[in-house]
């Protein structure tokens, strides 16, 4: 099985601990840097080539990590010159099997990488798109009117409930060969166009633990309940 890192973001919303390194590097605990925890994950999952799709201070990416020899796999490197945004970099990549698992390289979660990929591939998906349930709480009251202006309904502090994209996909090698080479592509350009074009997407839901870390807040707590962290996700201590 096959999965490709997205590891080239600048992490600004991660600062000031991103400043001197890439945000997949940064530690947790002392001891592993994220990235390192989602490949020994994907490792114990079956995955025996990951590629890690890198830009930003991609030479201390690939000095700490080498050929991954270190965690059991074997890891190679593709170098996008300039920002392709999440699904733009796989274009760059020539020899992607039929089918691959794509993830972002600040997530932490439980899910069951192998199980995801192994539903994608039975049902012949072409995206299959791991789902979260988030709630967001509005601090206010919240007010909808008809076209006059008068009242018609009111919540107070309303709590909605949503299903998010968790940053895991699995996609069939026919959806990036359809895409122009080193173009930059997101993955809400690739939903809003299935969606526009009526190409099959499959959402798989999740209920177990997920984290992304993309704030200090979220940083600072995983760093600060390592230990129970790694518990939760299976790695050794």
């Amino acid at each position: 099985m096959r999965a490709i890192i997205l590891a080239g973001g600048k992490g600004t919303r991660l600062r000031p601990y991103t400043t001197l390194i890439p945000k997949p590097l940064v530690p947790l605990g002392g001891k592993y840097s994220i990235l390192e925890i989602i490949i020994m994950q994907l490792a114990r999952s079956g995955f025996t080539h990951i590629t890690l799709a890198v830009n930003h201070l991609s030479q201390l990416i690939m000095a700490y990590f080498g050929d991954g020899s270190r965690l059991g796999v074997k890891l190679d490197y593709s170098l996008e010159e300039g920002e392709l945004s999440t699904i733009g970099p796989l274009t760059l990549i020539d020899d992607l099997p039929e089918n691959f698992l794509v993830m972002n390289g600040d997530i932490l979660c439980d899910l069951d990488y192998q199980a995801f990929f192994d539903a994608h591939s039975k049902s012949n998906s072409r995206i299959s798109v791991s789902a979260y349930r988030r709630q967001v709480k509005i601090d206010f009251g919240v007010l909808r009117y008809d076209a006059d202006g008068h009242l018609n309904e009111f919540q107070e502090k309303p709590v909605y409930d949503f299903d998010v994209s968790m940053g895991i996909y699995c996609i069939n090698r026919a959806v990036i060969d359809a895409l122009p080479r080193g173009v930059k592509y997101g993955f809400d350009n690739l939903m809003i166009d299935g969606l526009t074009n009526k190409q099959p997407i499959n959402i798989r839901p999740f209920s177990g633990y997920w984290l992304d870390i993309g704030r200090p807040d979220d940083y600072e707590y995983a760093d600060e309940n390592f230990t129970e962290l790694l518990a939760k996700l299976g790695i050794d201590q």
